[in-house]
């Protein structure tokens, strides 16, 4: 199983916090450090303030030298798809090929109203995000030399040089949700990998399945896709420790424990997390709300990921 650190900025955190996050998961052999794409906290006030996704992995590409960067999920509501296309390969070659894009619909209706940032109802945004999958697959996908151009309902490209092209000949893309028709068919398209964040086994069981059926019908072969899930991390060495964690996070002990297989101690954790690998998960994110507790993420690493290994 493939671990990765998954932070949540909006909630607050500078840029070095976020660099400090990466450069720590790096060090401890994560294969890749995560940050949400959002611009308002969902709880508390957020102090000092949203940072911009593609801003910071730029930034953080630059700084670190082995560890892959990624968005879960940038909204396809926050910016155009040719201009999206840009920031995202840029990032892969200042970082010698190591972006991932994880792009969904955007559902977070507050912060566009905060931002003002357009926010259409659930269908045209999933036309959107189909459009923009197609417009940022095309760009990267056409040989330097050839134009491309795009009609759609809601983006048309006209004789693009589509340019830059990123430094990894497939930028993988990920998709994730809980979508039953839409979600399923877009991951078997376009995804390099699927992802279902927060849910409970039967859940992902569910889902998992829908994808698999997807990916059959269009074709591809049945380990084309990587499955993975993301769970808020929770982890203590004895119960004090496993307590005190969730009151930095303002979170009830029981309630992550009835909500994530990453909550208590190594062992536990170990335990729990077994019934996730034979439901086909293959990669995990650990969704750190306290980003400054960095021996969170070496008690994890030292201590679960080592029996897993």
């Amino acid at each position: 199983m493939d671990f990765r650190v998954f932070v949540e900025p909006q909630q607050g955190a500078t840029y070095s916090d976020q660099l400090a996050v990466a450069r720590a998961a790096e060090a401890l052999g994560y294969s890749a450090f995560f940050r949400s794409d959002h611009y308002l906290a969902m709880s508390g006030d957020g102090v000092p303030g949203p940072t911009d996704s593609w801003v910071t992995l730029a930034g953080i590409a630059r700084e670190t030298s082995t560890i892959r960067l990624g968005t879960m999920v940038t909204s396809a509501t926050f910016r155009h798809p040719g201009p999206l296309a840009i920031s995202v390969a840029q990032v892969d070659e200042m970082s010698g090929g190591r972006v991932e894009l994880g792009l969904g619909a955007g559902w977070f209706e507050a912060e566009h109203q905060a931002y003002a940032i357009p926010f259409p109802p659930l269908g045209e945004r999933f036309d959107r995000l189909e459009e923009q999958l197609r417009i940022l697959t095309g760009l990267w996908g056409t040989p330097v030399g050839e134009t491309f151009d795009f009609s759609g309902k809601h983006y048309t490209v006209v004789d693009s040089p589509a340019l830059p092209k990123p430094a990894q000949s497939n930028l993988p893309i990920i998709i994730g949700g809980m979508g039953a028709k839409r979600t399923p068919a877009l991951a078997a398209e376009f995804a390099a990998e699927f992802n279902i964040p927060f849910v409970p086994l039967d859940t992902l069981k569910t889902q998992f399945a829908r994808v698999a059926d997807a990916v059959a019908a269009a074709g591809r072969a049945a380990d084309s896709l990587t499955y993975s899930a993301a769970f808020v991390l929770c982890a203590g060495r004895d119960e004090a420790q496993i307590a005190t964690r969730a009151a930095a996070i303002n979170r009830e002990v029981d309630e992550l424990r009835s909500n994530s297989p990453l909550v208590g101690t190594p062992a536990e954790i170990v335990d729990k997390l077994g019934p996730f690998l034979e439901a086909g998960v293959q990669r995990v994110y650990l969704q750190m709300l306290d980003q400054s507790d960095l021996d969170h993420l070496d008690l994890f690493a030292g201590e679960v990921i080592r029996q897993l290994s």
